[in-house]
């Protein structure tokens, strides 16, 4: 589409489109934050190019006048198989953040979990949208905040926890050190200066409530002003996590608890033998480790091992109604999107998120017809095969 073309929520018909329409809203700081991974980003591009690796096996003259998407996610039922995952300081990108992002998601008729660096509050999410919740925690040094931050989840009825288990040490992202995150006078410099050419952004930041890291407002200085504290958050994180930690963290939850990060079947049997709910096969959307395997190729595996043991689900490189579809044809319960639906916030607030919902809800109702499957809980690996190389 051409750059002078001004293009709308209308005119996006794929995540790709919303993708580049995010592109022409936001600020390049802010959109290189959102769109990138770790170093050359191979494993971003190893996680999009999973799906390529796997063909559908279409069976045809099957009544498929009706499909239903309906799936569960650690025992609460969903109207798609789609979870809203985890994403931190969502207001980065347009102004009403994860207040928007959750009544878009509960509209689809799913769950929303809710990260810990977000940018409104664990009580103030709960009040937005009355459907379920999920919030994501680590194992931080402050174990005070941590357990405040379950206690407020249970006050706010949260339906469960999901603890990121693969940040022992943050990713190196090369274009957020480049824009100068680490460096907050060339953060401010460079993002007043990409902002000047995205006029709409820049309004509603200057007339917006400033940045908080809201779940920590009690806990870190400056009112725990989000561009002002980003170290004190990063200091947070520990090298010395061990399955001890997540045990406990599981002990004194004593609901649904989700271990989100595991990328081997080796971890995957622990978590089982740990007794967790569910498991989400990640590599932090490519933003993590470098070189690490995209979450598709470890799915049957994992699946044959311990899928009747504990829920799995995954994420990463989702970008079409029917990649959910080849995953769930894999073996997993659920899949859970992260850039997909912030493509859709960055372009349009609540209406992108929507948008985004709607276009992944047509293709995966449009890919269940095309090859003759009426129900999600029907799909099997037989539905799929290797693309077979040349």
């Amino acid at each position: 589409m051409p750059a002078t073309h001004r293009m709308t929520l209308t005119d996006c018909h794929s995540i790709s489109d919303l993708r580049t329409l995010a592109q022409r809203k936001l600020p390049p700081v802010m959109f290189d934050y959102l769109d990138g991974g770790a170093e050359d980003e191979t494993t971003l591009q190893w996680n999009r190019a999973a799906f390529a690796d796997f063909e559908f096996v279409p069976r045809v003259l099957t009544d498929v006048s009706h499909v239903n998407l309906g799936a569960t996610f650690a025992g609460v039922p969903l109207a798609l198989p789609i979870v809203s995952a985890p994403t931190g300081m969502s207001r980065m990108f347009h102004h009403l953040g994860e207040r928007a992002v959750v009544r878009a998601t509960h509209a689809a008729g799913t769950a929303y979990c809710l990260s810990t660096v977000s940018t409104t509050s664990i009580e103030d999410v709960a009040a937005t949208s009355h459907g379920p919740l999920f919030f994501q925690v680590y194992a931080w040094k402050d174990k005070e905040m941590v357990n405040s931050f379950l206690g407020r989840c249970k006050e706010s009825k949260y339906q469960g926890i999901m603890l990121a288990v693969d940040l022992p040490a943050l990713g190196k992202r090369d274009r957020d050190l480049r824009n100068g995150h680490g460096r907050p006078a060339v953060l401010r410099k460079n993002t007043a200066l990409g902002a000047l050419t995205r006029p709409a952004w820049l309004y509603r930041f200057l007339t917006s409530p400033r940045w908080r890291m809201a779940n920590m407002v009690d806990h870190l200085p400056h009112g725990a002003d989000a561009l002002k504290v980003v170290d004190n958050v990063n200091a947070q994180f520990r090298p010395d996590v061990t399955w001890n930690d997540a045990c406990q963290m599981r002990d004194q939850w004593q609901g649904p608890f989700i271990l989100k990060g595991i990328q081997s079947v080796d971890d995957a049997l622990l978590a089982a033998e740990m007794g967790v709910t569910g498991i989400v096969l990640s590599n932090h959307g490519g933003r993590q480790l470098e070189g690490a395997p995209a979450p598709l190729h470890l799915l049957s595996e994992v699946c044959r091992a311990v899928g009747h043991r504990t829920e799995v689900y995954m994420d990463g490189g989702i970008m079409r109604g029917g990649d959910v579809i080849k995953a769930l044809a894999l073996g997993a319960k659920a899949v859970l999107i992260g850039k997909a639906y912030l493509y859709g916030l960055a372009s349009g607030g609540e209406a992108g998120v929507a948008r985004a919902y709607a276009i992944l809800h047509d293709e995966m109702e449009r890919t269940m017809r095309l090859i003759g499957c009426t129900d999600v809980a029907h799909l099997h690996p037989g539905m799929v095969r290797k693309v077979q190389s040349l």
